[in-house]
């Protein structure tokens, strides 16, 4: 049987493995000390994530703690994700893009309109995604904190100015993050088709769980 390339370096055996569809959301429980895999299958795809302290998920992703503590507005290897206690929650262990993303946001209906016009109204966007997943679990808007956006390339110019520019991923790859603690992640594979972060074509991401 051939081996896997997509599970090479994980630390464990595998215990989940799923495609999450162009567009869709995901949602996964992951124990302290097991590693979740995000592959960006066909490349230049933005992964919006959200993270919640399990089973208190009053505790949650701060990217106010997380950016202040590393001095840097950028994730790379060795970056910890901290919650609104301080609190370590995930971190970092791999990844094969230079840098993500703490400040670009999620799209959303409002945003859409505002940014590329009337037209845009009905499209589907994160925040609905991340709504939709979060539900599940009875959390609402109120619960929704800024996300990541792993595999998106914001660059900050001298100025401050910013923007959402062509990706800097590729096919297959990957970032790697430890669990911490027990934590909830909900992701939504943005479906945003009218900037470069995405090629202006949503695609298929892969999450692997290894324990």
């Amino acid at each position: 049987m051939t081996a896997d390339p997509a599970t090479g370096g994980l630390p464990g055996a595998v215990v989940h493995d799923e495609i999450v569809p162009a567009r869709a959301p995901w949602l996964h429980h992951i124990a302290a000390g097991q590693t979740l895999r995000i592959i960006d299958v066909e490349g230049n795809q933005a992964v919006d994530f959200l993270l919640y302290a399990d089973p208190d998920d009053a505790e949650r992703y701060s990217s106010q703690d997380t950016v202040a503590a590393q001095g840097n507005l950028f994730l790379r290897q060795g970056s910890v994700l901290r919650s609104n206690e301080g609190r370590a929650m995930m971190t970092i262990t791999g990844t094969s893009v230079a840098y993500h993303d703490t400040i670009g946001g999620a799209c959303s209906c409002e945003s859409n309109t505002l940014r590329y016009g009337h037209h845009t109204k009905a499209q589907h966007a994160c925040v609905e995604n991340f709504l939709e997943a979060n539900l599940s679990e009875g959390r609402g808007k109120r619960d929704m904190v800024p996300n990541i956006n792993f595999f998106m390339n914001v660059p900050v110019e001298e100025d401050g100015s910013l923007g959402i520019v062509d990706g800097i991923s590729a096919p297959g790859l990957t970032v790697d993050l430890r669990a911490d603690m027990d934590v909830v992640v909900v992701v939504s594979n943005c479906p945003q088709i009218n900037n470069p972060c995405n090629a202006f074509n949503p695609t298929p991401v892969r999450m692997i769980v290894a324990a």
